[in-house]
């Protein structure tokens, strides 16, 4: 029978790590947990648990640390996770049949909460977290595991609000600043520090990494789409609206079927209009067809995807869309759609709109 080890890297988690190792009880084999110098009561917790714990000195390097927790653990195989994750399903079964039957690396589903202003959305994203014994990690940091065996989506779910804490960024970017200076071509290095800079707000810095990123990212690569997603909510930010439509006129056709690809679009005309409605008024009627494509679409596991882009997001800003245009029956349809998903933004305006018609 194939042993299973929980692999941990973990610092002054001590708020966060019962959650997670309450929800692999009868999952896992052993635990292994690589602290890396709290000063909290992680480690004495952690044991408690049964835990085999064991310090390492902190070198800016999460690979080093997690190919540590590997050599370190006595189990066939290795599933990854941080303290402020914590599997929601019930998964044993199928994790076990996983591991009997495949040479292959497992695939988790992972949704990320994170804040989009004070509100608070959903990310849905397959992360490669479960592999043998024999697959190591490379990457000082967003580090990943290097192999070429074929990658397998499995049926775990885990939830993670590391997010919604402070101070990632400003932890992660001289990592990954001193990681492009080895390779400064690296497109999936350029994209992390582009999204590091685009959610600290910093705009202007992000932009020329995001360009570089732009420039080099392989046509085909899983983090090349939600990139081109983020690059085109910066250019909304920084208003550069000329470099968007040529973003938007090139990868059309490739991200036809992403839902969030087509929703920061609705976003990227709805400013562009306003930004001069005497110049850019001809593209008015796309605000319309991006946010209907959404719907069109659905939401998706094919890409990682925000949670309401091809449901509730969408069908509220269309309700917004025909309000705004004087529409009310369709804003009212559209409102309503948006409130059946559960979405308490839309019964609030649908619940003004309903009070004005009468």
């Amino acid at each position: 029978m194939c042993r299973l080890s929980l692999a941990m890297i973990v610092k002054n988690e001590e708020k966060h790590l019962a959650r997670c190792l309450d929800s692999v009880r009868g999952i896992v084999d052993e635990i292994i947990v690589v602290d890396t110098g709290s000063t909290d009561k992680t480690k004495e917790l952690a044991m408690s648990y049964g835990a085999a714990v064991y310090d390492f000195e902190w070198v800016n390097d999460f690979s080093a640390a997690r190919n540590f927790s590997i050599k370190k653990s006595t189990g066939d195989w290795n599933l990854f996770l941080d303290a402020d994750e914590y599997i929601t399903n019930d998964c044993r079964d199928t994790i076990r049949q996983f591991i009997k039957n495949n040479r292959a690396i497992g695939r988790i589903t992972c949704i990320d909460y994170f804040y989009d202003g004070d509100e608070l959305q959903k990310r849905i994203s397959h992360i490669s977290r479960l592999a043998p014994k024999s697959v190591f990690f490379k990457g000082k940091v967003h580090e990943q595991l290097c192999s070429d065996l074929p990658r397998i989506n499995v049926n775990v779910e885990v939830s993670h609000d590391g997010y919604l804490k402070e101070g990632k960024s400003d932890r992660n970017l001289p990592i990954l600043l001193s990681e492009l200076q080895s390779d400064p071509k690296n497109p999936y290095i350029l994209y992390q520090i582009a999204r590091t800079l685009f959610v600290s707000k910093k705009y202007a810095e992000a932009d020329r990494y995001f360009r570089a990123f732009y420039d080099c990212a392989p046509i085909l690569a899983n983090y090349r789409y939600t990139g081109i997603v983020s690059y085109l909510y910066n250019i909304i930010a920084l208003k550069k609206f000329e470099e968007g439509l040529q973003i938007i006129a090139n990868e059309k056709d490739r991200l036809s079927e992403l839902p969030d690809f087509h929703f920061v679009c609705g976003i990227f005309y709805m400013e562009l209009v306003l930004s001069d409605v005497g110049k850019y008024i001809k593209y008015l009627p796309l605000i319309e067809q991006e946010y209907l494509r959404c719907l069109e679409i659905g939401e998706t596991d094919v890409f990682d995807s925000v949670v309401g882009t091809g449901s509730f997001c969408a069908a509220y800003n269309l309700g917004a869309y025909y309000e705004v245009s004087g529409n009310i029956p369709k804003a009212l349809y559209y409102y309503d759609m948006s409130q059946k998903w559960g979405y308490e933004k839309a019964a609030q305006r649908l619940a003004v709109l309903n009070r004005t018609v009468r």
